[in-house]
């Protein structure tokens, strides 16, 4: 218990520091290096039921950007979100021989650490296709923590200015009693989803629940700003308490290569943000999001801190999601076939 307080409260500082001086996605980079920073010294603890509540909380309140006029606009922005979601995959195979190479990983295990459909669903796809699960979390772990040290940095500059009105909508105002029912429910169709094998629960259900409620204009509250900030303090520190030092100590040579993979693979996506963007007439900025080789959660927050079309941002991960979890292992297969990974 003592070290759980310890641990929260080391990540609260540190969000707090970093929300001081302004650093972008404060509350959760700020926990993250806190926690990390703590980790080194004494070992950080979280209890095993805060992460989930807190992807249930952020589910809740992604999902609230979803109005009527929202979700026709995303209606038109489906195609982009396809063509996006299948370039991420390839880019998986354009980094994957780099990443094998340097690692010294096999193909398989170089190409499941490599394509960025998030942390947990990833480990999820190569669980179940057999490959070793440690280089496959470390990698892609590396991934997401250069992801949210560089992304929201750069795209700072477009923060609450960005031209992209239509996927930007007023926050609900806070009524407590249905607040609480809103609450209880993500939690229970979280709940019962964790009993399947759908690869993120506690996030996805919430998230489709809240969009649902908005969408047809019957969600009866927001979720305070004060929880959503709560959530990236913890999503922060479970982050930040897997950066162990035997976890930086004993995988030095997969840490250096998956550090430079995840930048070049950032670079691609980026750019190819920005060229879909063009292309389809969507605010770039949002698309270079949507692009952006992170996990659903960490890419959501992002957005909603730097008021960056969230929904439209959500959109392309949740269609890259359902596509890595549709084509990942086929894409492989084509990808050995054709001699582009060996």
């Amino acid at each position: 218990m003592i070290s759980i307080l310890l641990t929260l409260s080391v990540a609260s500082i540190g969000g707090a520091i970093f929300s001081a001086l302004h650093v972008p996605l404060a509350w959760m980079i700020g926990a993250m290096v806190a926690t990390a920073t703590l980790n080194w010294h004494y070992p950080a603890k979280l209890n095993k039921l805060m992460r989930p509540v807190a992807l249930v909380v952020l589910g809740l309140s992604l999902g609230q950007s979803f109005t009527p006029a929202v979700v026709a606009a995303i209606g038109g922005a489906i195609p982009a979100m396809l063509v996006a979601g299948m370039l991420s995959i390839l880019t998986g195979v354009m980094v994957a021989p780099m990443l094998g190479r340097m690692a010294g990983l096999d193909s398989k295990t170089g190409y499941f650490s490599s394509v960025p459909g998030g942390v947990v669903v990833m480990i999820v796809l190569a669980q179940r296709a057999g490959v070793s699960l440690p280089p496959v979390t470390i990698a892609q772990t590396i991934r997401v923590l250069v992801v949210v040290l560089t992304f929201p940095l750069g795209l700072s500059f477009f923060a609450h200015h960005a031209e992209d009105s239509v996927f930007n909508t007023a926050r609900l105002a806070v009524d407590l009693p249905w607040m609480l029912a809103v609450l209880a429910g993500g939690l229970a169709v979280a709940l019962g989803m964790s009993r399947t094998r759908i690869a993120n629960p506690w996030m996805l259900p919430p998230l489709i629940l809240s969009i649902a409620l908005t969408g047809t204009g019957h969600m009866p509250s927001g979720i305070p700003g004060i929880m959503v900030n709560m959530a990236q303090i913890v999503m922060g520190a479970s982050l930040g308490q897997r950066i162990t030092r035997e976890f930086i100590l004993s995988s030095r040579r997969l840490m250096i290569a998956a550090v430079l993979s995840s930048l070049i693979l950032c670079v691609i996506c980026a750019v190819i943000g920005v060229g879909l963007g063009l292309l389809f007439d969507l605010p770039p900025p949002g698309v270079v999001l949507g692009m952006a080789p992170g996990g659903m959660p960490e890419m959501g927050i992002t957005a909603r801190s730097l008021d960056l079309a969230v929904p439209l941002v959500l959109g392309f991960h949740l269609t890259r999601t359902l596509l890595c979890n549709l084509f990942v292992g086929p894409i492989y297969d084509l990808a050995r076939r054709l001699r582009i990974l060996r």
